[in-house]
């Protein structure tokens, strides 16, 4: 599913913000490089004046649910279909005429308005590609998916945009190679942990890395710190997960941190702290010739990079979500999604360009929104009321802060879902790229 919110914005073209977006996929991630740069140099050399340029967002927030939500049970209901297509639940009107929603999302109807949808987005990979749907690689295969590091992957959309932003600064004169704003925010980061890490099984998957860039446009990752407190039974084969998971509920008090950033987990003292800045300063006085190479260039980032968010109150001031009121903090619900939102607003007023939340399998691989099975529970007591809060407390909190034209949020799948219901325990829909849905 797409989303792309905002006012229309009329381009020098004359075409929309919009419209612009429905023909490029995601902006940038539908093109290469090169294009990206030599348009780039175009809108460098336009002397048209500013407001004709392509829109106005200073930042992107990206909303990535992995497993493919149904766009049957979203937003692309079909009331007078026979019960084995429209399933279960019913539809009810939003305030964006002509849309109605899943009876699950009472409140996103609210804010369907302020939203731009999209059903017209297929492809021929009907797998979980999640590198295919934030790269704009040309084509996927299961093989790649499960391999982070192949090297026929593409660069993330925010590893463009931060790559951008260096030639920027590089052009500009201002000499400055960390990752972040210059302020210790960073300009490209990913909530609520790094992907695909907190599932059983060794093998991780592909999607968020700097791929052909280098490493050191990987995103840096927050960690969320907090407790669940509520869960349902899970099961892939002969395995059985009961633990609470946290985007069904989390406890009051969460808030996130960057790995050895200036918020330190319990477990990291003081002075292991000092260990690892001595430590960079030893490699920094040890090596100077390595700087000439371009391995020694990654080093130089990411060595600056990590002493620049080691030393950084602004970054730990938003991801602190306990500095937040707590009638905000129920807006976006008791959930790591919800709370991740939350996160993310905070991290685009402190001025990051790209701040990516992934709902990511937890617990057991297969999970997060991919419902071969028991579809329905699945839909109404783990997935839609996190979903359902944390996207109208982001859309109406931006909204009520004048920030809907200054931040684009995107939501993003890898496909669609069928649509025939199987007959599979509890029901469920399959794999359907030929229908990527979108809003």
């Amino acid at each position: 599913m797409l989303r792309i919110l905002g006012s229309a914005k009329q381009l020098c073209s004359g075409m929309t913000r919009r419209e612009m977006l429905r023909v490029g996929g995601l902006g940038v991630a539908g093109l290469s490089l090169p294009e990206v740069l030599q348009l780039q140099e175009l809108s460098a050399s336009d002397k048209k004046p500013a407001e004709a340029n392509f829109g106005k967002a200073k930042s992107v927030i990206l909303i990535h649910l992995y497993g493919s939500p149904s766009q049957l049970e979203w937003a692309d209901c079909k009331p007078d279909a026979p019960l084995e297509i429209r399933g279960d639940l019913k539809s009810i009107p939003s305030t964006l005429p002509g849309c109605d929603v899943c009876e699950l999302f009472p409140n996103m109807a609210k804010v369907m308005d302020r939203t731009t949808v999209i059903r017209s987005l297929t492809h021929p990979y009907p797998l979980h590609g999640v590198a295919f749907a934030t790269t704009g690689v040309p084509a996927i295969e299961v093989q790649m998916e499960l391999a982070p590091h192949d090297p026929r992957h593409w660069p993330y959309f925010g590893s463009v945009v931060e790559y951008i932003e260096e030639q920027r600064r590089t052009a500009a004169g201002s000499g400055d190679p960390r990752r972040t704003t210059g302020e210790g925010v960073p300009n490209n980061i990913l909530l609520p942990f790094r992907f695909s890490t907190k599932r059983i099984g060794e093998v991780h998957r592909a999607g968020p890395y700097g791929a052909f860039l280098g490493s050191q446009y990987d995103p840096l990752w927050a960690e969320w710190i907090g407790t669940a407190t509520k869960g349902i039974k899970k099961t892939l084969r002969d395995m059985v997960w009961t633990d609470p998971d946290p985007y069904i509920g989390i406890a009051d008090g969460s808030y996130f941190v960057v790995p050895s950033a200036s918020q330190l987990q319990a477990e990291i003292t003081l002075d292991r702290l000092n260990t690892r800045k001595s430590l960079l300063s030893q490699l920094n006085d040890a090596i100077p010739g390595l700087s000439a190479t371009s391995s020694g260039q990654s080093l130089s980032k990411h060595q600056q990079s990590a002493l620049s968010l080691l030393e950084s109150p602004k970054l730990a001031e938003a991801l602190d979500l306990r500095k937040e009121p707590d009638e905000t903090r129920r807006l976006y619900g008791s959930s790591l999604f919800g709370q991740s939102c939350l996160a993310a607003r905070r991290l685009v007023e402190a001025g990051s360009k790209v701040v990516s939340v992934f709902w990511d399998e937890f617990g057991l691989a297969g999970m997060g929104w991919d419902t071969h099975w028991n579809h329905y529970e699945r839909m109404k007591e783990e997935l839609c009321p996190g979903l359902d809060m944390g996207w109208y407390g982001l859309i109406s909190d931006l909204d009520r802060r004048g920030l809907l034209d200054d931040v684009l949020v995107v939501c993003t799948s890898e496909h669609g879902r069928t649509p025939k219901i199987n007959a599979a325990q509890g029901g469920g829909r399959d794999h359907w790229s030929r229908h990527h849905g979108g809003q």
